[in-house]
């Protein structure tokens, strides 16, 4: 009996410490998801609202200019996410080696990270400027034509996807190095011992003992690239037309234009498709990693 009074009393005393987090999460996350997806259903201001139903989805997919959002969304994600991956790893295996300069390189790797990502949108928009850009006049040094980086619907997204994974790369990296640098030093010596190449020691014991780290780039570039708004917005503006336009930077306009029922629906949908695709490719990934 007295065994059942004491763990009754730890479960209260747990549950003590536990109820802030309900609140503070219930509050600040679970309450606005509701409400959002309430508010998605109708044609709203600050004042009053009216229901609509599915309509504002309707329209979402319906118009052009909403509906390219969403296909250079996902453009912008998967390609942002495998050049962050791919080159995320090649830097990270260099930076690992014996090299004398690593620290260094290190360090200007990871050196984007620490400015502001509207401030390297308006740098690199002037670096790309068609006449005046420093890239141009370099290509134009060389005998080359200059482009219209973001003046061209053909080149202005790759531009930008371009820019973000020169900023982003620097994490990548850093979280490769954390993940190759974990790896016990025996795996190599025996395989040396054996005749292996550093190619086969790179496909038999650096990968597959650093997916957790691969995994979690894969993740959290791929959420980033979907949610991407401040680079493109301080770039291109979504421009030229509709080009650069993404679900991110589609919600801001509506909003901004005072369309916010529509605005929210596509949060809902942004919402809903990083859910849908973003928690099966974590369970997949996970599920083949493989123990040290």
């Amino acid at each position: 009996m007295m065994e059942k009074v004491k763990v009754k009393k730890e479960n209260i005393y747990s549950l003590v410490f536990f109820i802030p987090v309900i609140v503070i999460y219930g509050g600040f996350f679970i309450l606005p998801t509701i409400i959002s997806f309430f508010f998605s259903m109708t044609v709203w201001n600050f004042t009053s609202y009216r229901w609509v139903g599915l309509k504002n989805f309707f329209d979402f997919f319906s118009e052009y200019s909403l509906r390219i959002g969403v296909s250079n969304t996902f453009i912008y994600a998967v390609l942002t996410c495998v050049l962050k991956v791919i080159m995320g790893l090649l830097f990270a295996v260099i930076l690992t080696s014996p090299i004398r300069t690593k620290n260094f390189v290190r360090c200007i790797v990871f050196f984007p990270n620490l400015i502001s990502t509207v401030a390297i949108g308006i740098s690199f928009s002037a670096l790309m400027h068609p006449s005046k850009g420093f890239f141009n006049k370099v290509l134009e040094a060389i005998g080359i034509k200059g482009v219209d980086w973001l003046g061209n619907r053909n080149t202005a997204l790759y531009s930008v996807i371009m820019v973000d994974v020169w900023k982003g790369v620097g994490v990548a990296t850093v979280i490769y190095i954390a993940g190759i640098l974990a790896i016990s030093k025996d795996y190599y010596e025996v395989a040396s011992l054996d005749g292996a190449t550093k190619w086969q020691q790179f496909i038999h014991i650096t990968f597959p003992l650093c997916r957790p780290s691969v995994n979690s780039v894969i993740i959290l570039a791929f959420i980033g690239g979907m949610r991407t708004f401040d680079l493109i917005w301080s770039m291109t503006g979504g421009g030229p037309g509709f080009a650069t336009d993404t679900m991110a930077s589609v919600i801001y306009k509506q909003y901004a234009s005072g369309f916010y029922g529509l605005s929210t629906a596509g949060n809902v949908i942004m919402f809903i498709l990083i859910a849908i695709i973003a928690f099966p490719i974590f369970k997949y990934l996970t599920s083949k990693e493989v123990e040290a």
